[in-house]
């Protein structure tokens, strides 16, 4: 069996697998817009799309309900896109392929997308259910949650009117949530010259790849290698003893992943060409025995490619060289008042090259804004001293946890009910749309709750088939439970 609408719930599962077949990466959501207005008409519903491309869909009360108070189920319609180095996917126009394995389900050699479609799947299933007790309910759909929270930023007062919000965006069955990190990001870019390549060079290309990657804030606590920082390690080491010079560097990828593969071209002096093999072996295993529990998937290449005819010149190589290794990467604080959470994080995220500047994308996440705003003046200052350019976006705001909301309740009640187990409730440190919905809607009571995904944002994104059966029977429970006004 391979067909998603044979698991349970089918209502939900058949919606995931339609969804998975529309394209939508993120600032490339025309597709799966058009697919949700459409979805809405077939079934009747009232449906609007503001100027940015949120879609909003309505769904009258059932019978007996109408006084219940109005409820507004969240979720977000793009996806990240990654996928392995050797598959071949145009996620413009190629459907994701969803496969069945044991207990979960992926995607073949992509990111799946359940993040945030299952969500989707989710509200797709209620909008059409025929069988299921609810007071008024409004489904928004929203875009550019991915790289840049763009739907919910532009999202104007008025657009719903619901005063209870379901985020369906959470990754953890039994975990309810009631805070997220806010977050910035940062791009240095560092101009070079390019210079005639040594004569009679060794011309090599090092690759880092089989690393997990992952959710730049769920996962940042977990040790997990970042592929920048592994290639720099052995560029900045061979520079100060071999004479090395910088002809490429290429890793990762997106903004809120952790980086899974990277890759540079450099140069060094045919006299060297065994003790940088040798260097490469010793610093291999030293990366291997490092991240042995974390990344049994390692893997390290280096291999001889033609000579280039041009490499950076020295003073712009050295800059960059020092300040990639100096730039903090990972867990900057842990949280004193809730335990385990991370307070602070940042995440050099990616690097890659055009013309005469190298661009550095990192990611910085708090959920106190006074560390938000410090650690991006950390990395900013790294980079200020190695001569880069600095570009701050304007970031998003947190959302402060509300241990007295009354959803909060309801939803824990009712989990605990349906399961016989007390839910975990916390604050999550990836950034969520929470807390810019707050700031247009204030006093907003909000939680965010959903079935169990591992490896968001990499090729092995994978959801637990029993935990959605579980999501959907407690959002069913919850909406039963939401009182009149």
């Amino acid at each position: 069996m391979n067909k998603l609408a044979e698991l349970q719930p089918q209502e939900v599962w058949s919606h995931f697998e339609d969804i998975c077949q529309v394209p939508r990466p993120s600032k490339k959501e025309e597709k799966i817009i058009e697919f949700l207005l459409k979805f809405a008409e077939d079934n009747g519903l009232e449906a609007s799309k503001d100027h940015i491309g949120n879609v909003l869909i309505k769904k009258a009360a059932t019978p007996g309900r109408e006084n219940v108070k109005s409820v507004v189920l969240q979720s977000h319609i793009d996806m990240v896109c990654e996928k392995n180095s050797d598959k071949k996917h145009d996620f413009d126009n190629d459907p994701i392929v969803p496969v069945i394995d044991g207990d979960w389900v992926k995607a073949d050699g992509t990111t799946l997308g359940a993040d945030d479609g299952i969500g989707m799947a989710a509200q797709m299933a209620l909008l059409v259910a025929k069988d299921i007790e609810h007071g008024p309910i409004e489904c928004l759909f929203t875009v550019d949650e991915e790289t840049g929270l763009t739907g919910a930023f532009e999202l104007k007062e008025g657009f719903f009117d619901s005063r209870i919000l379901l985020n369906l965006d959470s990754e953890d069955d039994g975990e309810l949530f009631i805070g997220c990190a806010g977050g910035v990001d940062t791009l240095a870019k560092f101009p070079f010259q390019l210079e005639d390549s040594p004569e009679k060079g060794f011309a090599f290309k090092v690759t880092v790849s089989g690393l997990k990657g992952g959710h730049s804030g769920d996962d940042i606590h977990k040790g997990l290698g970042n592929a920048n920082k592994i290639v720099n390690r052995f560029l900045w080491e061979a520079s100060k003893k071999y004479e090395l010079r910088l002809v490429s560097f290429d890793g990762g990828n997106l903004r809120n992943a952790i980086a899974r593969e990277a890759n540079a071209v450099a140069v060094v002096p045919g006299k060297y060409k065994e003790q940088v093999r040798v260097a490469y072996n010793l610093l291999f295993h030293d990366v291997q025995m490092e991240l042995k529990v974390t990344e049994p998937e390692l893997r390290m290449k280096l291999e001889s490619v033609e000579l280039p005819e041009k490499v950076i010149d020295l003073e712009s190589q050295d800059r960059f060289l020092n300040a990639i290794y100096a730039c903090p990467h990972g867990v900057i604080e842990m949280s004193r008042d809730i335990e385990g959470l991370v307070e602070t994080s940042t995440n050099l995220a990616a690097i890659k090259m055009k013309e005469d500047h190298f661009f550095v994308t990192t990611s910085q996440r708090s959920s106190v804004e006074s560390g938000k705003e410090d650690i991006a003046n950390m990395v900013e200052s790294v980079f200020r001293l190695a001569g880069a350019e600095l570009i701050h976006s304007d970031g998003y705001p947190g959302w402060a946890p509300n241990t007295d909301s009354e959803i909060l309740a309801i939803t824990k009640d009712s989990y605990e009910t349906l399961f016989d187990t007390v839910p975990v409730v916390r604050a999550i440190h990836a950034g969520l749309e929470c807390g810019l919905f707050l700031e247009k809607y204030p006093g907003m009571d909000m939680i965010s709750f959903g079935p169990t995904i591992r490896g968001a944002h990499s090729p092995d994104e994978r959801i637990e088939i029993e935990t959605v059966q579980k999501f959907w029977e407690h959002l069913i429970d919850v909406l039963k439970r939401i009182p009149e006004a």
